[in-house]
């Protein structure tokens, strides 16, 4: 118990830098998912092509690369950022494309019956999308929606290795302090532990409010 007693401050900064990067990265992540998912079944050749190279390319690179090009990358070409603007970009960016897929999946649970409806009763792309699909849409993309932002919570942890404060990286300060390395994780378990069962819980009571049979 001491291990935590002794460095609360620094678990409590750890554990705040978590979920910093969890929710800026998540509401990024839930932004592009939406215009990507919108690209992919839109009518325009040329942005469903650049979503599906979006989705294809993020889906199949290692997170710890896209890490190493954005940090590494970016300022070559003149940006530079505090690096948990840079993890916040890797994140969101890479989970983006899960949410794409997420999204695209409830889509195409919507009967196209309806959307060739809406279309004939004079409404654009954008309005038989946003009145009619997601709407319906939403109900069944809750819980993979859920269980990806949760990917995301734990994926966070990469970027400790890229000089960002959260809760994986305060093993190193605990270990060069000499305390017990088991016990140090154990906390650190219990940190990640409570973010996640925080965002399964907001998504199960989504899921209770909107997910209903239709």
């Amino acid at each position: 118990m001491n291990v935590l007693t002794d460095n609360f401050s620094t678990y409590a900064r750890g554990f705040l830098g978590t979920v910093e990067l969890t929710v800026y990265a998540g509401l990024l992540a839930l932004v592009l998912g939406f215009v990507m998912a919108s690209f992919r079944v839109a009518p325009v050749a040329s942005l469903r092509v650049f979503g599906t190279v979006w989705v294809t390319v993020l889906r199949n690179t290692p997170l710890t690369l896209l890490f190493f090009a954005v940090v590494l990358g970016l300022p070559r070409f003149g940006l530079v950022l505090p690096f948990q603007l840079f993890a916040v970009l890797a994140l969101g960016c890479y989970t983006s494309a899960f949410i794409c897929e997420a999204l695209r999946s409830g889509i195409n649970t919507v009967p196209r019956g309806q959307g060739e409806a809406a279309r004939s009763l004079g409404m654009t792309f954008g309005q038989t999308l946003n009145l009619v699909v997601l709407p319906q849409a939403f109900r069944s993309v809750i819980p993979p929606v859920g269980s990806t932002l949760i990917a995301l919570a734990k994926n966070s942890a990469i970027a400790g290795a890229f000089s960002v404060t959260e809760l994986l990286g305060t093993y190193k300060t605990l270990n060069e302090l000499g305390y017990d390395i088991v016990w140090t994780f154990v906390w650190i378990a219990l940190g990640y532990l409570i973010i996640t069962l925080a965002i399964s819980a907001l998504f199960h009571a989504l899921e209770r409010t909107w997910g209903v049979a239709r």
